[in-house]
């Protein structure tokens, strides 16, 4: 007896002292000798981050424990990207957003054009209060889409949510979805069940997200135990499709081939409202507040999250000396047709708004219709070798 207190008084003591050491370690050195090397970055992390900042923040921690080396973790590995500005930073619960909001506001407004910390976001999901929409040329707009994400209260966000809380979200999810009826009604399916076969013929469908390849999400700690507890849910027709678990919790699109974005728009509205109304049966709200709109996993996607795109042929704008500059003035972007980190391929595009916060969702999807519509115009002129400078808009 004596000897096994002895042993007990021994470990517990180990376990003390090594508590004490992981507690040391973390502080073991300076905020000077941890400060990332941020001098050949270019994103809107390294534009805001101090030293003095990074002491401040060092201190801090969410409940859930993300620390600010969490939220910069991906723009210190990731310095810049060929085709966008990319944020540089990430949040790993709903709390990251006010514990870190000395280097998230700023870079929110610089991401988001001037977006203050007093500002409220709107939002908008009627699609009857978008004009048009039904009319871009099928002959150059190849296909239409609408998508955004949701983050469910009370789970982590993808950066550092746990196995168990990822198994969760997708059970909430495969139930929630399996309510849906009518031309929404539809199956779900577990990547860890597809063949590689199945996968990629989604993936090159443009129906399912690609495995975690991109430098961006790999730093950023999104695919952890991939391909577990991930996978996608589209209904019979393929044209509205909701990921689970992958940058978001949910990313909901709405889809379809031609240029019909009116359809789009008002099938992404109903059905997103509908998924809300069935997580809130569930007793699961979305992240949400009335400054930053919906709330998720990066900055770039707050207030909105939607991305409202087409893939377009424009062979010749895009090698006119004003294309960038036209775009810029549209608030649009653009990317190759197979994602953020793809080149165009034979002048096709994918092009899409820039702003996700301070616009309303019908705002954003009008200034996409009435922008293609521009740049399909443009097009037709270059074709027939005119002059597109009356056609130049002003900035919006």
């Amino acid at each position: 007896m004596t000897f096994l207190c002895r042993l007990c008084s021994c470990v517990l003591l180990y376990l003390c002292s090594n508590q004490k050491m992981s507690t040391l370690t973390i502080k073991k050195l300076s905020a000077e000798e941890e400060y990332p090397d941020l001098s050949q970055h270019n994103n809107h992390m390294a534009k805001v981050l101090t030293l003095d900042m990074y002491k401040k923040l060092r201190e801090r921690s969410t409940p859930n424990g993300f620390t600010v080396d969490n939220v910069i973790q991906t723009g210190v590995d990731n310095p810049g990207h060929p085709f966008i500005m990319t944020v540089g930073c990430v949040a790993g619960d709903e709390e990251t957003y006010e514990v870190f909001k000395d280097l998230l506001d700023p870079v929110i407004e610089d991401r988001h054009g001037g977006y203050k910390p007093t500002d409220k976001h709107k939002t908008d999901l009627n699609p009857d209060n978008l004009k048009g929409g039904d009319d871009l040329d099928p002959n150059y707009v190849l296909s239409s889409r609408v998508r955004t994400g949701r983050s469910i209260r009370g789970f982590c966000l993808p950066p550092h949510c746990s196995r168990g809380e990822r198994r969760a979200i997708e059970k909430l999810s495969v139930e929630a979805l399996g309510a849906l009826s009518g031309d929404l009604k539809g199956k779900y399916y577990a990547l860890k069940n597809m063949t590689e076969a199945e996968q990629q013929q989604l993936i090159d469908d443009h129906f399912l997200f690609d495995k975690p390849v991109s430098p961006l999400l790999l730093a950023s700690g999104m695919a952890r135990d991939w391909p577990d507890a991930r996978g996608i849910w589209h209904n019979d027709n393929k044209t509205f499709l909701v990921w689970v678990n992958e940058e978001d919790h949910l990313r909901v699109i709405s889809m379809q081939k031609g240029g019909n974005m009116k359809e789009v728009f008002n099938r992404f509205c109903t059905g997103l409202t509908k998924i809300e109304e069935l997580f809130k049966s569930k007793g699961h709200a979305f992240m949400w507040n009335e400054h930053l709109g919906y709330v998720l996993t990066c900055p770039s996607n707050l207030g909105t999250g939607l991305r409202g795109g087409v893939h377009v042929k424009l062979p010749n704008l895009s090698k006119h000396n004003k294309f960038e500059e036209v775009l810029k003035r549209l608030r649009l972007q653009k990317r190759g047709t197979g994602g953020v980190d793809t080149a165009a391929v034979g002048g096709v595009f994918d092009i899409s708004n820039a702003d996700r916060l301070g616009f309303s969702e019908v705002e954003l999807v009008q200034m996409v219709v009435d922008g293609v519509k521009l740049l399909v115009e443009m097009e037709k002129r270059l074709e027939k070798g005119q002059a597109i400078d009356d056609l130049i808009p002003a900035q919006k």
